[in-house]
């Protein structure tokens, strides 16, 4: 009944493009709208918004007594200035930069925005550099290539052993709460008093739209991460970009409810920098897309009702569970709402459904889903749809002010990008910045797009994996790993979190399945302290993933789209060994290297018995 339900009104803006025709195949596709005006820097709708709307509530987040802490657009413009003002009384520059090592927070994104009014750039870094980390290696690499001129971490306690590891004596730190033992170190709140002088303002008349205003760290597919140089000007013009294509956030102030981690580009750049932009409200939800965090991030949209929605698919999977049975939830979270996206993977159809079954019970109403696409060095919105669409896949067409260009690789289209949204390359790293852009001077992503009608141009494009993590089996068939990965993640759900495929010059594609061990252990009815070696282990589990990767067989075309043998792996994925990115994706390679043995035991002739084996029909 739902899929004949109206949807909600909403304001969207217009997505159109041009091709034409380069040598040797290549294409070229521009975006036919007009990328409007956008400030000078992200401080000034700071200060747009103080005086415009001095007493809406600009951040919250949960405090120690779980209640919402808020400041407001004048109290947060007041204490950026102060802040401002102490970094630069700390000598922090263009050369020294805020280390930020705390997620998500007020202080946090204050501390970050005050760099930005001082000229000073910022680098906030995923907590696990510092608290999951055994080695800190990642976090010692990223301090010797940036060298700070202070640190802030939320908790000096618990951070304590990452930063007396890695970050000299002399470099001041900076503490919410408490201080660290040993060492001097200064209290935020404290440094949020700090009398404003001249020096701020003129300070900030220095920032100009190629100003960086914050690094970002990307580990890719090998290597120690990079930090991706992100300017004023590829957060301004990227929210212009985004409000260009979303054109109902220029209607009202935005609300969102979000967890996503402002050291990732999605969240601190796209989500935190929609509320921002538009002069809107921003709830740090202190829930994460697992078992246990979204019962917290299920209060908080029980709570506030957010106008627009964003969640990585696992997340939408999770919240899914709860909307489906709790009703207070249903109607909070719908309430005020007017669009969904999704990034970071493909939606699994019956998450879709899911979520317009619950959207249908709560208003009489479907929601919009959308999906965009974009990377780091993008800013990060390159790509997105705005219109309506029933299933997963597309990424849509390019933002305002964007041009693509897509270059025959293999059989395959690569792509790549240039836009005032694109980095002008990597902090202190020369050669791969030139690596990275063409002759041309499009940023070469890695990705390939399709055409979702080669017919329509309209009808925009679809995500057909990376270009360089496909591969050959020994009999020279190529395969698609971005397809045949998405499908099993299909098949798998919801007891399957993520893989690995392996095959490259091997007669078969076999996986290394990360198991939701949580959804499994449920299946089992195993108590909750049993291990995660029994979970796997257990015959109801085993039964499952058989069944599933079955049927996922029986539907494979030929050896490039079968799955023949896979292991259920009982350790999650490693951060030390760089199986896991800090935007929580799986490197491919990384989990192959560190899991030698499990990978042997893939190809060993006969299968050991815990491998199991799926046939496909002749």
């Amino acid at each position: 009944m739902q899929s004949e339900a109206v949807y909600r009104p909403v304001r969207m803006g217009e997505m159109r493009a041009t091709l034409t025709e380069g040598t040797d195949g290549v294409l070229y596709v521009r975006s036919s709208e007009t990328l409007g005006p956008y400030p000078r820097a992200m401080t000034d709708m700071l200060a747009r918004w103080a005086t415009e709307r001095p007493d809406l509530v600009f951040l919250a987040d949960r405090g120690p007594d779980g209640d919402w802490r808020k400041v407001t657009y004048a109290q947060a413009w007041q204490t950026v200035q102060s802040l401002a003002q102490a970094l630069l009384d700390a000598g922090l520059d263009a050369e020294r930069p805020l280390l930020i090592l705390s997620g998500n927070e007020i202080e946090h994104a204050l501390l970050g925005y005050a760099a930005m009014l001082a000229g000073v750039p910022h680098a906030p870094l995923s907590p696990a550099y510092s608290l999951v980390s055994k080695d800190f290696a990642k976090l010692k690499h990223i301090v010797g290539l940036i060298q700070p001129g202070m640190v802030y971490a939320s908790d000096g306690e618990r951070f304590a052993p990452a930063i007396a590891a890695t970050l000299d004596a002399a470099v001041p730190v900076v503490v919410r709460t408490n201080p660290m033992p040993g060492r001097p170190t200064q209290i935020w709140a404290d440094l949020a008093k700090t009398p404003v002088t001249p020096a701020v303002a003129e300070a900030a008349d220095q920032v100009t739209p190629d100003t960086v205003a914050k690094l970002l760290f990307t580990s890719g597919s090998t290597g120690m991460p990079k930090a991706v140089i992100t300017t004023q000007r590829m957060l301004t013009c990227n929210q212009e970009m985004i409000r260009t294509a979303l054109a109902f956030l220029a209607d009202e102030p935005p609300v969102l409810v979000d967890w996503m981690p402002w050291n990732h580009v999605a969240g601190g750049s796209h989500n935190l920098g929609i509320a921002l932009y538009n002069g809107g409200s921003f709830y740090v939800d202190d829930g994460s897309a697992t078992p246990e965090g979204m019962k917290r991030t299920v209060r908080n949209l029980t709570d506030i009702s957010p106008t627009l929605y964003f969640n990585v698919p696992k997340g939408y999977e999770f919240l899914v569970e709860h909307l489906a049975v709790d009703a207070a939830l249903r109607d909070g979270f719908f309430r005020h709402l007017l669009v969904m996206q999704y990034a970071g993977a493909s939606l699994a159809q019956h998450v879709w459904d899911g979520l317009d079954t619950a959207a249908y019970t709560a208003t009489g109403q479907r929601i919009r889903i959308i999906t965009g696409y974009g990377s780091t060095e993008t800013a990060p919105f390159a790509f997105t749809t705005t219109w309506t669409v029933e299933s997963a896949g597309l990424v849509g067409l390019p933002a305002a002010g964007m041009e693509i260009k897509l270059v025959p690789n293999e059989a395959k289209l690569e792509l790549r990008l240039r836009g005032p949204n694109v980095t002008p390359g990597y902090w202190k790293q020369p050669e791969k910045t030139a690596e990275a852009f063409d002759e041309e001077g499009y940023y070469k992503i890695g990705d390939a797009l399709k055409f979702a009608d080669a017919a329509d141009l309209s009808k925009g494009f679809a995500f057909d994996g990376r270009v360089t993590e496909d591969f050959k089996l020994a009999t020279g068939t190529w395969v698609n790993m971005g397809g045949v990965r998405l499908s099993a993640i299909a098949a798998g759900a919801p007891l399957l979190r993520d893989l690995a495929l392996t095959g490259l010059d091997r007669n078969f594609i076999a996986a290394l399945i990360f198991p939701d061990l949580e959804a499994c252990r449920q299946l089992t009815g195993l108590e909750r302290s049993a291990t995660n070696e029994e979970i796997v282990a257990h015959p109801a589990v085993r039964a499952a993933f058989q069944a599933r990767f079955d049927a996922l067989a029986a539907k494979a075309t030929g050896s490039a789209s079968h799955i023949a043998r896979a292991i259920l792996l009982a350790t999650p994925p490693s951060v030390d060994a760089g199986e896991i990115t800090d935007k929580g994706s799986i490197n491919q390679r990384a989990v192959i290297a560190a899991r030698a043995r499990a990978f042997a035991d893939l190809y060993a002739e006969p299968a050991p018995g815990h491998v199991l084996t799926f046939a496909r029909k002749a």
